[in-house]
């Protein structure tokens, strides 16, 4: 119950608006890394990575060299100097590149193997320790895991994907990553026809176990866009149907016992497909954004309510610094007071 009072209060001081900032680019973007009140990276289609070191005051966008024909939708930063970015496509169009000097130059560490293959995302636990999802190859999802900074990449063993199951590369955020007691464990969502399943890894990707949710899955674009943990027990799903954005059916699920069970909440769900979902830990709310606007909760997933209705794929938080990106080059801070 106090916590409940607590989440109440959090949220009645909090102020739900987008700033939005001058991009610098028209790209569509889908991946975005907030580091620091002052620092963040994104990255969309194109080639294109976006970098500020001001808040957002000013955002420098550019183009990895000789990669203008890959979609980069994933960006994972950790600090003004170093950032991966992995770009999503069928075969060698999903790679894996890194700078360590702020974007001047990128090296290319990994490219896909797999014709068949197609990365979904990427997220790091520290500089050295990361994880790549992919679709699945020969009946599994690509869990490719590194311990060396993305220098070398080994595949882990899963269980069977089903026929027609996938992950999305929407917003970077269908694969999630935490440490909890030294033990580092990961997460993912699925979605298509046989989807809307959460994997979960308690030891780096060594074992894992299988959960189904609420989460709609009656077709190729819908199932589970995003995972979000508050800690390693409270965590929120979102998605929905792509191809339906204002269909709310379907669109939300939350745990309460580290993703081995989800449930719909009986509340208010997001006004639509949902792309992407974060906990802000500041203000003990939990924000999730989509293309046709964006929802705030306070009440640890059971109840939404819509403040935007500007489209926004993705979103990334660094305590009180708050970036979400979207189509054409759109970004917005979120205003706090």
């Amino acid at each position: 119950m106090r916590y409940f009072i607590a989440l109440l209060a959090a949220s009645a001081a909090f102020a739900q608006n987008w700033d939005a900032q001058p991009s610098g680019t028209t790209a569509s973007l889908r991946g975005v890394s907030s580091v620091s009140a002052t620092v963040a990276w994104a990255s969309g289609a194109g080639g294109t990575y976006l970098r500020t070191l001001d808040g957002g005051a000013t955002w420098h966008a550019a183009v990895v060299p000789d990669a203008a024909d890959l979609d980069f939708r994933s960006v994972h930063a950790l600090d003004l100097d170093t950032a991966w970015l992995m770009s999503s496509g069928p075969g060698a169009k999903s790679r894996v590149y890194k700078t360590l000097d702020g974007g001047a130059h990128w090296s290319p560490l990994y490219t896909n193997p797999d014709a068949a293959g197609f990365f979904d995302a990427l997220a790091f636990w520290d500089a050295r320790r990361g994880v790549v999802l992919g679709d699945p190859v020969d009946g599994q999802f690509v869990i490719l895991t590194t311990e060396d900074g993305g220098q070398t990449w080994q595949r882990r063993k899963l269980p069977p994907s089903l026929p027609d199951e996938g992950a999305f590369a929407a917003s970077n955020s269908s694969l999630r990553l935490a440490v909890v007691r030294g033990k580092r464990e990961l997460w993912f969502g699925t979605g298509g026809p046989s989807g809307a399943r959460v994997f979960h890894s308690h030891d780096g990707g060594g074992h894992w176990e299988v959960a189904a949710t609420p989460l709609r899955h009656d077709g190729a674009g819908a199932g589970i866009f995003s995972l979000a943990f508050a800690d390693s027990v409270h965590g929120v799903a979102v998605g929905g149907d792509y191809g339906k954005p204002a269909d709310v059916a379907g669109n939300v699920a939350v745990t309460v016992d580290r993703g081995r069970t989800w449930a719909e909440p009986a509340g208010a769900h997001p006004h639509g497909y949902r792309s992407a979902v974060e906990f802000l830990a500041a203000r003990k709310v939990w924000i999730a954004v989509g293309t046709s606007g964006s929802d705030i909760s306070s009440d640890g997933g059971k109840s939404w309510k819509t403040f935007d209705a500007g489209p926004y794929n993705a979103i990334g938080a660094a305590g009180e610094a708050v970036w979400a990106v979207g189509p054409g080059g759109r970004i917005g801070k979120l205003r706090l007071r």
